[in-house]
């Protein structure tokens, strides 16, 4: 694929609408105003940048606030860069999957240990990389299966559906996709890719059609979601991204700091879940009277469970239906 950046007859902020951005201010507000409530002396990681909406909104709201953008899409970073221009003084734009996280605090000259105010994840496929048609990502449109967000590196799913065997195949698809007919499916591919490999997504979208029975085609939503939604994890390593970022981002916040994560999918949210569960955890042993000094629990929930878009936000943003929102502050630091 060429290295060019494509044309693109919209700008940034009239392709995007940044999801729940005002319960995003709300939640990371506090932590970026502690100081003075011009955002002076804090610092926000936006560790999933995309197009810039939610960073727009609080490097505008917040006159003195610095901010970190990590994105692994170089068009992203691009628009992004032009969406924000006139912010370019307080802005460190970094290149790198989220998981680059400490490497990204470091090119910032910043310590990966208490340094940062906030950090946000607005996790999942960007609105750009859905409507570039040549990415791959909607199975919608015919497109060449490529899926990668950052497409300098990396196999592709066209790769993936012609290299990987049965057993690969199957995982994938039912460990991201969560899909019931992972081994049918796995079977049709490896039979149509003999004669015919796969490299646009209408001969992947008619063979799911075929391989899911039509009970389910009939109330399961459409077909080839939970494959689409499977190869582009495989694809990007999402969720061993999401595993390997979470450590260092809290280690990163200051006390009084907080981290907002957007997830779209309950493999996303059950990660994220999961970790924050860990880290509102007292080590005091059980039975004890009082908290041991130091063995406190570090992290405080900010939401309880996770949070949905409203109905209002969904109709004027169908992209934040699937939305779940979880954030936390960090209370204390333990040596």
């Amino acid at each position: 694929m060429s290295d060019e950046v494509p044309q693109h007859p919209l700008k940034a902020a009239d392709r995007h609408i940044p999801v729940l951005a005002g319960r995003a201010e709300e939640l990371l507000g506090p932590a970026l105003t502690r100081i003075n409530a011009s955002g002076r002396g804090a610092v926000l990681v936006d560790a999933t940048l995309g197009l810039g909406g939610h960073s727009e909104r609080f490097l505008s709201m917040f006159p003195e606030l610095r901010l970190i953008g990590l994105d692994r899409d170089t068009t992203a970073l691009t628009l992004a860069k032009e969406r924000l221009a006139r912010f370019k003084d307080r802005i460190t734009f970094v290149h790198t999957r989220f998981d680059g996280f400490a490497e990204a605090l470091h090119e910032a000259g910043l310590d990966d240990i208490g340094s940062v105010d906030g950090v946000l994840f607005d996790l999942g496929v960007s609105s750009m990389q859905l409507d570039e048609k040549d990415r791959g990502f909607a199975y919608s449109i015919d497109a060449p299966l490529d899926m990668r967000m950052d497409t300098t590196t990396g196999p592709t799913a066209a790769d993936v559906l012609n290299t990987y065997s049965h057993g690969e195949l199957a995982r994938v698809l039912s460990t991201y996709g969560e899909e019931r007919f992972a081994g049918r499916i796995a079977s049709e591919i490896v039979k149509q890719r003999v004669s015919q490999p796969f490299t646009t997504s209408a001969p992947l979208v008619e063979l799911l059609y075929r391989a899911i029975p039509a009970a389910t085609r009939r109330t399961g939503g459409h077909p080839a979601k939970r494959t689409f939604q499977a190869l582009r994890i495989e694809v990007n390593g999402e969720l061993d991204a999401l595993n390997n970022v979470i450590d260092p981002a809290c280690d990163a916040l200051t006390v009084g700091g907080r981290v907002v994560f957007m997830s779209y999918h309950s493999l996303e949210d059950r990660i994220v879940k999961r970790a924050l569960a860990e880290r509102i955890k007292s080590r005091t042993p059980h039975g004890l009277p009082v908290e041991l000094p130091g063995a406190g629990p570090e992290f405080r929930l900010l939401t309880r469970g996770a949070e949905r878009a409203s109905e209002e936000e969904a109709a004027v943003n169908p992209r934040s239906l699937p939305v779940r929102l979880r954030a936390a502050e960090r209370i204390a630091r333990r040596e």
